[in-house]
Formats: C-alpha cells, structure tokens, sequence
C-alpha cells in the first residue's frame, strides 16, 4: 500500500467492530405489506437523528437468515457509534424473497415499491419519542440507492402530502441511466458514491444524472473512487459474479464485486461529513 494510503486509512473514520445481534428486531406497517427491520438505538438521551439503510439486491441477511449481513451491521453500528439512531428495512423478506439478483425479472421494484418502505420506515421513525423526526436521513446500498434516489424525486411514489421529510440521502452505487430518460430533480441534498471500476451500476450514468440536475434543485453530488468496484464499502474480496442479472454488459449476466480498502475508508469518512452537515 502507497504511503498515502496508509495515511489515509490511519486518519479516517473509525468502523466499527461487528458484534452480531446487538440490532433489536422491529416491525412496522408499510404501504402494501407490514415491513420488518433491525433497530440500532445510541446509549443516551435522545431524541436523536436518524438514518434510514436500504439493502441491495442481495438481501438485508446472511445466508442463515439471522442476522444482517456484516456489510449492513458495519454502516448501522457505525451510525449507532455517531449518535444517531440507524434502521435497517427489510423489503424483500415480507414480500417473500431473499433475493433479486440472480432474477431476470424483478417483481419488486425499486422505483415503485420500496420508496413506500423508505417513507413508512420515516413515519415509523417519526412517532418514536427518542427519534428526532426534522433529521431523519436515507442512505441506500446499490438496488437500495437507486431505491433512494427514486425517494427523494420531486414525483416519489408513497411521499404523503403532509408529514416529515428526509433530511438527506446518500446512494451507493446505484443504477442511474433510467433517470436519465426524464427530468430528475431532488427533494433534499443527495450526495451518490459510485466505483470508477464498478461494471454493475458503471458511474458514468450517475456523473450524467449529477451534471445534468445539480443546476435545478437541492445541493446534488457525486464521489467516484478509482479502480473501486461495485459494493466498493463492504468487506468481502473483490470476486465475479456470474450468476446476477446485469444489464450493462452484452450476455446480460455477470458483475464483479467487492471491496476498496482505501475506498470504504474515504466513503465513510465523506458519508459521516455529509450527513452530520446537514444534520444541523
């Protein structure tokens, strides 16, 4: 590793050590189903801030299905550890799946159904006597980011007509070239986090996105990390994928994932920035 990056990843945020269980299990009504998730709550006294998690296409839990993957745990305790309260939504395992990725077909749709489990997990949120419902975020990780940037649009479906609104939003790799169809505006800060090597959800769609509506609305920006591939900010070894659906590359199967040392430390030390800015 280059001196720089030793530096770095000496001065960045600290991650959290990852200690399985220590989230509370919750349930809560969605739009059309009742929605499960993990609860992280800071010690303290609250109300405290909030951080909604939206998982990717792979699914919120490890492969026994009893606790959340470590990747999720990580962010979550990271954000308990800064003070604020952190909620991880389950969307897919209500809706009776694991999984989406390896479908050619997905039944669960990011820019229809799960906007409605991001804004019932905010009005959850917003009853709670130890949430503080005016700085509630959203941070969403790949199918999830293109969940949260489906939620925080002008046009968002399941947005109430009164009631509490996101603070910001951060998306992690997301999938961008279908917004680039039509006009996107934001409703609230949105800062995206994308790999330059990421052959999944490539950054270029999302460099687009950011150029082109930045000038029209709130505060819009985005960070891409060199050599970074997709799910850059986790913890398992960069490794192909074959068997997931992806559309940007000509079999339409296929995607290398894993992650950037160097990258996860910048990510979450310019997340952490971005959100406590806004949480003033």
């Amino acid at each position: 590793m280059k001196p720089s990056a030793r530096a770095l990843l000496a001065c960045a945020v600290t991650l959290p050590a990852l200690a399985f269980g220590s989230g509370e299990a919750v349930s809560f009504p969605g739009a059309d189903v009742p929605l499960a998730a993990r609860l992280y709550v800071p010690t303290g006294k609250g109300p405290f801030p909030a951080v909604v998690l939206m998982h990717g296409c792979s699914g919120l839990w490890r492969k026994d299905g009893k606790e959340p993957t470590p990747h999720y745990i990580a962010w979550a305790e990271h954000w308990q550890g800064k003070g604020f309260v952190a909620l991880l939504v389950d969307s897919f395992g209500p809706r009776g799946e694991r999984e989406i990725c390896t479908h050619k077909d997905r039944k669960i749709r990011p820019e229809r159904d799960r906007p409605k489990d991001a804004y019932a997990a905010l009005e959850w949120l917003s009853k709670r006597p130890d949430v503080d419902k005016a700085h509630v975020h959203l941070q969403g990780f790949s199918n999830g980011a293109m969940a949260v940037l489906s939620t925080v649009k002008s046009d968002a479906p399941g947005r109430p007509a009164k009631g509490p609104e996101f603070r910001s939003a951060v998306a992690f790799y997301p999938g961008c070239a279908s917004l680039l169809k039509a006009d996107y505006k934001t409703v609230v800060p949105l800062l995206i986090q994308a790999g330059g090597a990421d052959d999944w959800t490539p950054a270029k769609s999302c460099e687009a996105l950011v150029d082109r509506s930045k000038a029209a609305g709130p505060l819009m920006e985005i960070d891409v990390y060199p050599g970074a591939h997709h799910a850059f900010d986790g913890t398992s070894p960069v490794r192909s994928r074959p068997e997931v659906r992806n559309a940007n590359v000509p079999s339409g199967w296929g995607a290398t994932v894993g992650a950037n040392p160097e990258a996860r430390a910048k990510a979450f030390e310019r997340t952490t920035s971005w959100i406590e800015a806004r949480n003033r």
